[in-house]
């Protein structure tokens, strides 16, 4: 990649837009092409760092860490919607902490007297949290700063994308018709926002592979609690039976939570593959394009890694 180099980035959920803003800031001259603005996958989102469920392990390992320090960089500045937050992972079947959690600040498993009800076995941490809307706003004024240029289309091919010397396929799901892609599937997630009654700590159950999640993430006056994974189902309508059960599970939790107003319900269709997919390949009319989707759940917490692998395989060409 050559400073001043045309790069289409298409998609502008946190993949697309921290993808974008990496390649802006190297000196390409970015332009992003995206139906939604920002993604409504990564609006949805609760969110939380921690690399649950996505493979390539080894790859993810190292995406995750730099994710990670960046967003401990970018906790120092409020405007960011980034806080480093403790709070409390919490398990019904005694389930052992995940690699990832054992190496965060103030790792420690809980005294019984910390967990809830039914719960048997739990540790505590100090992980990032995300609050999505500020923060997705906050790429965007970084990217624009950096000299990207935004522009909302809907594409039905990658080479509507053109002309460009590259293509970053950050489409998400979309991915699913674009490349066309039929590994990758939607897995929905609901969050259910309320005001805050008074939380500082986030609280997140192990669910394992249930549809029905538990969690809940304060982000100041509000708190983001989850949650669904309906695998196989993209319907962004929300569902106000799914709605009800996510507030009477956080409730039994945290008891202050059944007072809690509603403010809004957020859902997205979180794209899935059997792995992530960041590489590059010569596209239909010659021109290179790299693939960096198919995150799942995990898109907040790879976002950078992906990003920057994604600037060096266009940078190696």
């Amino acid at each position: 990649m050559t400073v001043g180099e045309r790069v289409v980035v298409v998609g502008a959920g946190v993949a697309g837009l921290t993808t974008a803003v990496v390649l802006a800031e190297a000196g390409a001259s970015v332009h992003v092409i995206a139906e939604q603005l920002p993604g409504v996958t990564s609006l949805a989102a609760g969110a939380m760092w921690g690399p649950y469920l996505v493979e390539p392990k080894d790859k993810v390992d190292q995406w995750g860490q730099r994710s990670l320090e960046i967003f401990r960089e970018l906790a120092q500045d409020p405007a960011t919607g980034v806080r480093l937050t403790s709070g409390i992972e919490a398990s019904r079947t005694a389930e052992a902490a995940p690699d990832w959690a054992t190496t965060l600040p103030g790792f420690r498993p809980c005294e019984r007297a910390e967990l809830p009800a039914g719960f048997t076995a739990g540790y505590r941490f100090t992980v990032p949290l995300i609050d999505m809307p500020t923060y997705l706003d906050y790429l965007l004024r970084r990217l624009r700063d950096a000299g990207g240029v935004v522009e909302r289309r809907r594409l039905t091919s990658l080479s509507e994308a053109g002309p460009a010397s590259a293509i970053m396929n950050c489409a998400g799901l979309g991915a699913r018709d674009l490349v066309p892609d039929p590994d990758l599937r939607p897995i929905r997630g609901q969050h259910v926002v309320v005001t805050n009654p008074g939380l500082t700590e986030f609280f997140s159950e192990d669910t394992g592979l249930s549809p029905d999640l538990l969690c809940f993430y304060p982000h100041g006056d509000t708190v983001v609690l989850g949650g669904t994974a309906i695998d196989g189902e993209g319907d962004l309508a929300p569902d106000n039976k799914a709605a009800a059960g996510i507030l009477a599970r956080c409730a039994e939790v945290e008891p202050r939570l059944a007072q809690a107003r509603v403010l809004e319900h957020r859902v997205g269709a979180r794209p899935t593959r059997a792995t992530v997919r960041v590489e590059e390949e010569v596209g239909e009319v010659g021109t290179v394009v790299v693939h960096n989707y198919g995150h799942g759940g995990a898109g907040v917490t790879l976002s950078w890694g992906c990003a920057e692998e994604a600037r060096n395989l266009l940078s190696a060409k």
